[in-house]
């Protein structure tokens, strides 16, 4: 549990909010981060980059993580029960390496939409001083929740960098979302950064900073205020207002409508926020616009691009923004939707609910997602899975179907059973075996890690000596080196 003395402050959370990122440094006695350094060096050069390994093979690392700073930050960010993710990287800029691309990183080897209420972020380690013209990760403020920029060619960019520089020691926590690159080394130094990625395991139900007020305190420079007051609010466990006038302008609407495909991003942001706080009365004209963009886009959306290199998630889209800020009164119209004849159209649905997380529809919400678990499309069962995990309702009919897509053919799929599996409370002992199959044998790496979470979830005896048997067998020495094989 994170001390009080670390969380972060209202104006840190309003600075990540529009921002999209927060620096801690970590401070040790015993030389701590020149000791990665050093073994970081010792690895790269004698055996290579271990990839994900890099935790298990350097076990300091973890310390850096554990620091109450650390701790404090991402807890304020994603609660308290926060997962480190198992993938991570450390990025090497070398003396003499050129500017990156801008991009945007993957949701690894997954499809997620964008969601601007953010469930996952990214840390930047330094284990060494880093200044601005010794490689510094560079990012784009404010321009985390924008699909497109100016240019990715850093040479023709409009848009004002920050470049994240810092002691040794230093942690930048950004959201997922943010357009990122690695900048010029120009020095005769190398530059490490290891990157680590963090998901939030529940909703938010009441802030999880040191909150000092409740209400919404708008930011100087922010483009999207309506945005990031939907966001501070969904943190904050409460509901943003929305105006249910009876019937809007419908002069108005229209316009707004339209301007969801404007060529300008600010104006679609700012539209689907605006749509997103009207009322009832708009619910049926943005599903509509939902049919519509989502067979505009959906496969467009899918193919590999900077903002997505291994394609994004079909139901990425303004439409989806605007009905999930008009929250639960969208949700009985959306639950009909879940059952329309394209399957772009049920998966969207099925993303949206799981964004507004409904109360009042809860219930029904589940029913109907449940049985889009058999759908014939398996972005219709990803979608679904997911949002049920959002939701959190565990029920014995959720168990049964989940269990039947454990084996399911798509990855994607089967990676979101197992997180919605680690985010549901459950006791089932017939589950555990499923669990531990999945843990030991899946072709997944990451199934398999959700696999072991889920099990850790599960909270009883049985479970607990079926995932140190599997661990055990399994265990990584660090000490353990084509030099000192034994």
């Amino acid at each position: 549990m994170a001390s009080k003395n670390y969380l972060l402050s209202d104006e840190d959370m309003r600075h990540f909010i529009t921002r999209g990122y927060v620096q801690v440094h970590t401070d040790f006695e015993d030389n701590l981060h020149q000791q990665i350094y050093d073994q970081i060096e010792h690895v790269l050069e004698t055996e290579g980059n271990p990839g994900n390994n890099i935790l298990p093979r350097i076990p300091n690392i973890q310390k850096v993580f554990d620091h109450p700073k650390v701790v404090g930050t991402l807890t304020s960010l994603l609660g308290e029960n926060y997962v480190i993710h198992p993938h991570r990287y450390c990025h090497l800029r070398d003396p003499g390496s050129e500017d990156q691309g801008w991009h945007k990183d993957d949701y690894i080897f997954d499809q997620n939409v964008r969601h601007h209420r953010f469930r996952w972020v990214m840390a930047f380690y330094y284990p060494q001083d880093v200044t601005a013209d010794m490689g510094a990760t560079a990012t784009l403020p404010g321009r985390q929740y924008y699909n497109t920029i100016s240019s990715t060619n850093p040479g023709e960019t409009t848009e004002d960098e920050t470049k994240l520089c810092g002691k040794a020691g230093t942690v930048s926590i950004v959201n997922f979302d943010v357009w990122h690159r690695g900048s010029t080394n120009s020095t005769d130094k190398k530059r490490y950064m290891l990157k680590f990625q963090f998901t939030r395991m529940e909703e938010p139900t009441k802030p999880t900073w040191h909150i000092g007020n409740l209400k919404w305190k708008p930011v100087e420079d922010d483009n999207h205020n309506a945005l990031s007051e939907n966001v501070w609010n969904w943190l904050c466990g409460k509901k943003t207002v929305v105006h249910n006038n009876g019937s809007a302008d419908q002069k108005k609407v229209s316009k707004l409508v339209q301007d969801l495909s404007d060529p300008n991003e600010t104006i679609r942001i700012n539209s689907a926020y605006t749509l997103g706080s009207m009322g009832e009365s708009v619910v049926g004209i943005l599903i509509e616009a939902l049919k519509s963009e989502s067979l505009l886009l959906y496969q467009d959306m899918t193919k590999s691009n900077a903002t997505n290199p291994q394609g994004g998630n079909p139901s990425d889209l303004y439409s989806s923004h605007a009905l999930t800020g008009l929250g639960e009164i969208a949700v009985p119209k959306l639950i009909q939707t879940l059952n329309a004849p394209d399957w772009w159209v049920r998966a969207a649905a099925a993303d949206i609910i799981g964004n507004i997380v409904p109360i009042m529809h809860r219930e029904d919400a589940v029913s109907e997602l449940v049985n889009r678990l058999q759908d014939s499309e398996w972005w219709v069962r990803r979608n679904a899975t997911e949002a049920l995990g959002n939701i959190g309702l565990t029920t014995q009919n959720v168990l049964d179907q989940l269990k039947f897509l454990l084996d399911d053919d798509n990855e994607l799929v089967r990676r979101n059973v197992l997180i919605t599996l680690s985010k549901l409370v459950q006791t089932e002992d017939e589950m555990i075996p499923l669990l531990v199959e999945k843990l030991m044998n899946d072709d997944g790496r990451y199934v398999r890690f959700y696999a072991a979470t889920a099990l850790k979830r599960i909270n009883d005896k049985k479970a607990e000596e079926a995932l140190f048997h599997a661990l055990l067998s399994s265990r990584w020495c660090p000490n353990t080196t084509a030099d000192t094989p034994f």
